[in-house]
């Protein structure tokens, strides 16, 4: 079904609505912001921004004062914050923006008591451990929370912890993959299956689908999702070592995947703009990597670029015909 703001852009495009009524018809649709959307931005904005920098303020206030500060003392403060932002989310309610920034916050010094822990009693565990309980100890928080930037952080941490380990236990998981592309592979698998996952999720949790404007958690995602397994392509086409026919293999199963759900059940016009943008870098690294071996270099460089406007003109004109489609 089309939306109220396609509805009217394209009713703009085709001259259906006079050039002296476009900015009426944009103020009372609401793609115009008004001045009351604009005060609810500005709030929202002013929120995010004192609440994050609350948090930094308790962490610096600790590391700065470290030698003055007793150990007791430090712990007190973090642990006494956390309960004020439990708190100030219990009473406050789950559903209000307040609330849900003071768990946001809640969380950000869960892992500052867990580095200010691992700083204290020198452990010796490694630092992915630390990223690793920060993300078990944090679940609850994001269970609770029912809010989309707790499930970005914690995939966030997820990522973090698997890098680090990856870093301090290299080739562990060798023998599955017999390369040095594990950790691809596995960022690869992890934000690809958590995509899927929370499309499926979004489906009956209303706070993970939002609006055309609320899907940026979603989007971070596949461009996270993106990048991983054009990694995998170009280091298939520049190493002659890594897995060549099984990166383009995935790869192809990817951009099908995208395509189907992107183009056919759940239309995203982002979303297919990400697929066009690895594309046009994965076919463009391979003619790049047939031409340039050549000593026409100068001639290669030129042909390249007329590749690159030829792809990305291309990409334009498919991405706008999809576009009109789904106005139609």
């Amino acid at each position: 079904m089309t939306s109220v703001h396609s509805q009217l852009l394209a009713w703009i495009e085709d001259g259906t609505i006079r050039s002296d009524f476009i900015q009426p018809a944009l103020k009372v649709s609401g793609i115009t912001p008004d001045a009351n959307r604009w005060r609810r931005f500005l709030d929202h904005l002013l929120l995010a921004l004192g609440s994050l920098s609350l948090a930094c303020a308790i962490v610096f206030l600790v590391a700065y004062n470290w030698n003055a500060l007793g150990h007791y003392l430090q712990f007190a403060i973090v642990q006494f914050l956390m309960v004020i932002t439990v708190f100030l989310f219990w009473k406050l309610g789950p559903d209000k923006t307040t609330a849900k920034t003071a768990l946001l916050v809640s969380a950000i010094l869960l892992g500052a008591l867990l580095a200010l822990f691992w700083q204290t009693y020198q452990t010796g565990a490694d630092s992915w451990q630390m990223f690793a309980a920060w993300s078990a100890l944090m679940l609850p928080w994001v269970l609770i929370g029912r809010f989309a930037t707790l499930w970005l952080m914690w995939l966030i941490l997820l990522n973090v912890a698997t890098m680090l380990y990856y870093e301090a236990n290299f080739g562990l998981l060798g023998v599955a993959f017999a390369t040095k592309d594990d950790l691809l592979w596995i960022l690869l698998a992890l934000n690809t299956g958590a995509l899927l996952s929370w499309e499926l999720a979004s489906r009956r949790f209303h706070w993970l689908a939002g609006d055309w404007r609320g899907r940026w958690p979603a989007r971070l995602i596949a461009m996270a999702s993106g990048f991983t397994i054009t990694a995998l392509v170009l280091r298939g086409i520049f190493d002659p070592d890594s897995m060549h026919a099984v990166a383009w293999a995935v790869y192809f199963a990817w951009l099908l995947l995208t395509y189907y759900i992107y183009r056919r059940k759940l239309p995203d016009l982002f979303m297919l703009a990400n697929a066009c943008v690895t594309l046009i870098t994965c076919i463009t690294s391979l003619f790049a990597d047939i031409m340039l071996q050549g000593s026409q270099n100068s001639l290669s460089f030129l042909l390249l670029a007329l590749i690159i406007v030829a792809q990305a003109a291309f990409a334009a004109v498919w991405l706008r015909r999809v576009h009109e489609e789904h106005m139609a």
